[in-house]
C-alpha cells in the first residue's frame, strides 16, 4: 500500500481518538466489521470514497481533511493553479488531485484522477458511494465498469452516472488515463 493510504489511515485513527471511541465502537458506528476497520486505520487496505463519505456524514468531518490532511479555509471561492492541487494515492494505481480541497462546505468533490495501467489486470477496483458522478477523459482511454456493463471512453468523452451503482475504471492500451471526476453529494 502507498504511504498516502497509511496517512489517511492515521487521520482516521486520529479522528477516532479525538471522539474517544474504541476501534470496536468506531467500526460499529461506521457499520463495518472491526477487522476491516482496523485494516483501514492501519493503511493496509484500499480506502474507498464510500467509506470516507460514511465517516464524513457520521462525524461531520470534511472528506478533504481525511484524504489530504488539510483544513478547508475558503467559503466564497478557492483557486487551484495548474498542477498545484493537493494529491493523494487513495487506492493503489489511482492518483487523485483535489481541485476543491481549500473550500469549505462543498456540495461536490472535484478531482483530476490518473489511473496507471496494470499488466494482467482482470478485475476492476469497485467503488460505490451515494450521489452522482461526472467523468470526462482528459488524456488517454479508459474502460469504465458501471453495474456490470463495460464502456470505453476516449479523450474528450464524458459520462454522468448514478454513483450508488458499482463502478470502476481501468486504463486502456497500456497507457495512463487522466480524467476529471466530479462527485456530487445527495
Amino acid at each position: 500500500m502507498t504511504t498516502d493510504i497509511k496517512q489517511i489511515g492515521e487521520r482516521i485513527k486520529g479522528l477516532r481518538e479525538a471522539v474517544n471511541l474504541s476501534t470496536c465502537e468506531m467500526a460499529h458506528r461506521l457499520e463495518i466489521d472491526t477487522d476491516d476497520y482496523l485494516q483501514f486505520e492501519a493503511g493496509e487496505r484500499d480506502i474507498s470514497v464510500s467509506f470516507l463519505q460514511r465517516i464524513e456524514r457520521e462525524f461531520n468531518v470534511d472528506m478533504g481533511t481525511l484524504m489530504f490532511g488539510t483544513e478547508p479555509r475558503m467559503n466564497s471561492y478557492f483557486i487551484t493553479r495548474k498542477d498545484k492541487g493537493v494529491s493523494v494515492e487513495r487506492v493503489s494505481a489511482y492518483k487523485y488531485q483535489s481541485l476543491t480541497s481549500g473550500f469549505t462546505n462543498n456540495v461536490a468533490e472535484i478531482f483530476v484522477v490518473t489511473v496507471e495501467p496494470k499488466p494482467m489486470e482482470t478485475d476492476f477496483y469497485q467503488n460505490i458511494h451515494a450521489g452522482q458522478e461526472f467523468n470526462m477523459v482528459l488524456e488517454g482511454s479508459m474502460l469504465l465498469y458501471i453495474n456490470g456493463k463495460e464502456l470505453e471512453l476516449n479523450e474528450g468523452d464524458s459520462i454522468y452516472f448514478d454513483s450508488s451503482l458499482p463502478h470502476g475504471m481501468k486504463a486502456r492500451h497500456g497507457k495512463p488515463v487522466k480524467f476529471l471526476a466530479v462527485v456530487l453529494y445527495p
